[in-house]
């Protein structure tokens, strides 16, 4: 098995995992998982592994929290 392969979303800076590539886009889904969306490929640049860490952690902070 490889390991999952992470994009920025240039248009809006959010960091994700490559789920998928339909045609010309590419869909994503936030690293702790969640709701994909769609990106046009042109649009993607690599996401260095201190940026994925960094949305991993705030991603299970954001879960830790109480309601």
């Amino acid at each position: 098995m490889s390991a999952p392969e992470y994009v920025i979303d240039g248009r809006d800076g959010r960091i994700g995992e490559v789920m998928g590539r339909v045609g010309g886009y590419v869909q994503l889904r936030p690293p702790g998982g969640g709701r994909e969306w769609d990106c046009p490929a042109d649009d993607l640049t690599p996401a260095p592994p201190g940026e994925v860490l960094r949305a991993r952690v705030r991603e299970l902070n954001q879960r830790g929290r109480l309601p």
